[in-house]
């Protein structure tokens, strides 16, 4: 993360100066020339450069202005502006209310993101460091200790998603959450005989094929007040090969990615920790590889849960629900929390509803649902609703289990080609939700950025880290004030 320096005026005469106008706004008298000649009005993604008058200066349209989010997407653009070789960024947010020159600069922080440690040749320099001007370094403190907390929960949850599956097994994973400690989180790792001792049966049926066995991490911030924690539950699939239901080749690379869900309980976690939220939390991280192997789980297959239920098996690359209905049981019963919300890159089907641009939003409390797609308007990564329809749960009846874990292939529509996956994933998981108000993010399709934008290259984007951290803020937050 950049380092950031709060000052009343630029300190380093060879920083590139950024200046970010809303819509309307005049700019100073020295730069209206370029701006004229360029069109600027200050719309969102509009960026000119002038060399005169010395220093080099970006004019940095911020659209609106009237939400935090508009100052991030304008303080992302200066950094994405502001060139290769540049090491100092001087963002002038003189004239704004505090909270919108903090928001310029984890727009810059978020933006500035790269992932260069396995790189050994040809390593790009970027940004290093941050001024961000302003008229009182004092006022506006708080607020970027707020932002820095929530850009630094986000950061880790893309450091984790970027990382290839070999440097990152299930194990290695529980050992990063364990460095957490140092941040006033409680840590617990449960290792393969642990899970075995407890019944965690789908979790390690997912896990079994893998010569790196599945954890299951347990994260808690104990708040400063006596209320119960909302608790997440993430997805951690290190790797998923789909198993013995193979996946095709092409594009499974990505398929490292798919412990996303877990990397974003994980962010929001630390982003909570940092800013010393009152909120008690906790999160359960289900972590394993889908691997194929002599003690791989196969399809027909009955498994025993956590919960007591068996599932019958139809598909061993829908494992996302399998190790998630043990981590939700795990976090009903153990935790006692007052709500729940599970991350995951689940299915494919909610790409297909949504594209690359909101995750699913499944939920059995309508309050929660609100502020879930309130918090992530906020921050810029949106959700949509999406139904639980009683026909949903109908899909999952087995013959010789308590549930099936997927609608068979050939079912419903024109053979099959429209299965409603994603709902069918949700009605499962809420069977293990144990009757706590609940919510289900589907992240696939958002996981990753296609392209890169105003708040990250293209990659890992960390999308639920910052969602959850404002979620905590608005609702949880709140009401024990």
């Amino acid at each position: 993360m950049l380092k950031v320096r709060l000052h009343r005026e630029a300190r380093d005469p060879g920083a590139v100066r950024a200046l970010p106008l809303a819509e309307g706004a005049a700019p100073p008298a020295p730069l209206r020339a370029a701006a004229a000649a360029a069109r600027f009005t200050g719309k969102a993604g509009q960026v000119v450069e002038s060399l005169v008058p010395a220093p080099r200066t970006l004019l940095v349209g911020a659209g609106p202005g009237a939400a935090p989010l508009d100052w991030e997407r304008a303080g992302g653009e200066a950094a994405a502006h502001a060139g290769e070789g540049t090491r100092v960024l001087a963002l002038d947010a003189r004239g704004l209310p505090p909270g919108a020159a903090a928001a310029l600069a984890a727009g810059a922080c978020l933006r500035a993101w790269r992932f260069e440690r396995h790189r050994t040749r040809d390593v790009k320099p970027g940004l290093e460091r941050l001024e961000l001007i302003v008229d009182r370094p004092r006022d506006v403190a708080p607020f970027w200790q707020r932002a820095a907390a929530a850009v630094r929960g986000c950061l880790l949850a893309r450091d984790l998603v970027a990382e290839p599956a070999n440097r990152l097994s299930p194990a290695a994973f529980a050992e990063r959450m364990e460095g957490l400690a140092a941040h006033g989180l409680a840590v617990e790792v449960l290792g393969p005989k642990r899970l075995a001792r407890l019944g965690f049966g789908a979790l390690l049926a997912v896990g079994g094929g893998s010569a790196n066995p599945p954890h299951l991490v347990v994260l808690r911030w104990k708040g400063t007040t006596g209320a119960a924690p909302v608790v997440f539950v993430g997805k951690g699939i290190t790797f998923d090969t789909g198993g013995v239901s193979i996946k095709p080749a092409a594009g499974m690379e990505e398929m490292r990615a798919d412990m996303a869900g877990a990397a974003a309980c994980a962010g929001a976690m630390l982003a909570l920790a940092l800013r010393g939220s009152p909120a008690p939390a906790a999160a359960v991280l289900a972590l394993a590889e889908n691997a194929v192997g002599a003690a791989s789980y196969r399809p027909g297959d009955v498994l025993r849960t956590l919960s007591g239920r068996t599932v019958e098996v139809l598909d061993t690359d829908a494992e996302g629900r399998l190790v998630l209905a043990d981590a939700l049981h795990y976090a009903a019963t153990r935790l006692r929390p007052r709500a729940i919300v599970d991350v995951a890159t689940l299915t494919g089907a909610i790409v297909t509803a949504l594209g690359h641009h909101r995750a699913g939003l499944f939920a059995t409390d309508a309050a929660l649902a609100a502020q879930l797609a309130a918090a992530g308007e906020a921050v810029g990564e949106p959700v949509w609703p999406m139904p639980i329809g009683e026909r949903h749960r109908e899909d999952l009846r087995s013959d010789i289990a308590d549930l099936r874990q997927c609608a068979p292939h050939g079912s419903g529509v024109w053979g099959g080609r429209f299965l409603p996956d994603a709902c069918h994933a949700a009605a499962f998981l809420r069977e293990f939700a144990e009757g706590v108000p609940w919510a289900h993010l589907d992240i696939a399709g958002v996981e990753l950025r296609r392209e890169a934008d105003a708040l990250g290259i293209k990659g890992a984007s960390g999308f639920g880290a910052r969602l959850l951290d404002a979620l905590v803020a608005m609702r949880f937050e709140e009401a024990e004030g």
